[in-house]
């Protein structure tokens, strides 16, 4: 595998490839990297003849307070599991290979309506963040395709929607969540949980399988359900920050015979932000 730190090393060598007919994919990361980030890498190897990783930890979308200075960075680990994945390159690029300029006087990408409800609502500034890491690193790299996980629900609808309005010639493909086998969706964050809250932990899974099997079962008193769930992660221990159930298409409030929807949930327990979701079709 290949390691690349600047623009230009990364651009030389993606020109080599384009030059003999390759298709390239791309599956930007915070490394810290576990068995779902993998599973898009080895998604990544059977869609394009190349694969990129980069692994840059953003601190454009870590608002006042959060965890950018603690956040894992396990680089000399990342770097065998992605050679084992079969990863082609990586793009290991520093703070001032992405912001040529102090991040208050950076041009920013902001995608109105979806930025600012749900996670972007409790983490103000958030998605701005994502959306202008993720537009950058598709001009650095202009790849083929770009792979995300689907536990980021809303981030992959932002990404989706920032590559349609500017017209950016990659196809973004989401890959389903990655869980533990009692279901708890992988993160590099479930590393802060302690014994005792990782235990608890997959509450969030369990209560999001309950209120879509009522759905599916034909409950569609919504808000009721979502108060059900919100005390239901209360009650194991969990502090919510919302249980909705939302159009899958926008996040936007269903109305009557929507029947594509998303289920999506975030709570806090002890320093970790879980963050879950689930589509269904209403019939």
């Amino acid at each position: 595998m290949k390691r690349v730190t600047t623009v230009d090393d990364l651009r030389r060598q993606l020109a080599v490839w384009r030059g003999a007919g390759d298709r390239i994919a791309l599956v930007p990361t915070m490394g810290n990297l576990h068995a779902g980030h993998l599973e898009l890498v080895q998604q990544a190897r059977q869609l394009a003849d190349r694969v990129v990783v980069s692994i840059f930890v953003n601190p454009m979308q870590f608002s006042a307070g959060e965890d950018f200075d603690g956040y894992p960075r396990t680089l000399d680990q990342d770097i065998i599991r992605l050679s084992d994945a079969g990863a082609d390159l990586l793009f290991q690029p520093g703070e001032a290979e992405i912001y040529r300029r102090p991040l208050e006087n950076e041009t920013l990408v902001e995608v109105p309506n979806i930025s600012d409800i749900l996670c972007g609502a409790f983490r103000p500034g958030h998605f701005v963040g994502v959306a202008t890491v993720v537009c950058k690193l598709l001009n650095m790299s202009q790849p083929n395709l770009a792979l995300f996980g689907e536990k980021d629900y809303q981030q992959l609808l932002v990404i989706c929607r920032m590559v349609e309005d500017l017209s950016i010639p990659v196809e973004i493909r989401g890959v389903p969540t990655v869980r533990e086998e009692d279901g708890l969706a992988l993160s590099s964050r479930n590393s802060y949980l302690s014994l005792e809250e990782r235990a608890r932990a997959p509450s969030i899974y369990r209560v999001l399988r309950e209120t879509a099997s009522a759905i599916i079962g034909g409950d569609k008193e919504y808000h009721r359900l979502e108060q059900m769930a919100l005390s239901r992660l209360a009650e194991a221990g969990l502090k919510p920050d919302y249980f909705v159930i939302r159009r899958a298409q926008d996040l936007g409030v269903p109305a009557p015979g929507d029947e594509e929807l998303v289920i999506l949930a975030t709570a806090c327990l002890g320093r970790a932000r879980l963050i879950d979701n689930l589509k269904l079709s209403a019939m």
